[in-house]
């Protein structure tokens, strides 16, 4: 999917992309480079697409999402506790 066609199926959901971010769990800055190179994760899409039907049908999605209890992903490159850049921290 496209950067312009999510947009489109947030706002048939009612939300912007921070809100959305904030309800799935994902880093606001993910967002910001997938509008930079125009396409969205297929998961991502499909979430989103699923928001805007349910939206349209005047299901209440938000509550079924944030039910779940999701942790937020870990920053890509994050380091392990007690270890910078893969070495042992001494």
């Amino acid at each position: 999917m496209d950067y312009e066609e999510f947009k489109r199926q947030l706002g048939k959901a009612g939300i912007s992309g921070r809100e959305f971010s904030r309800i799935v769990k994902l880093n606001p800055n993910s967002l910001t480079n997938y509008s930079k190179t125009g396409k969205i994760p297929a998961h991502w899409a499909i979430i989103a697409a699923l928001m805007g039907e349910m939206a349209e049908k005047g299901l209440d999605f938000k509550t079924v999402i944030e039910s779940i209890e999701l942790e937020p992903n870990k920053p890509r490159g994050a380091a392990k506790d007690g270890q910078f850049g893969g070495n042992k921290k001494d």
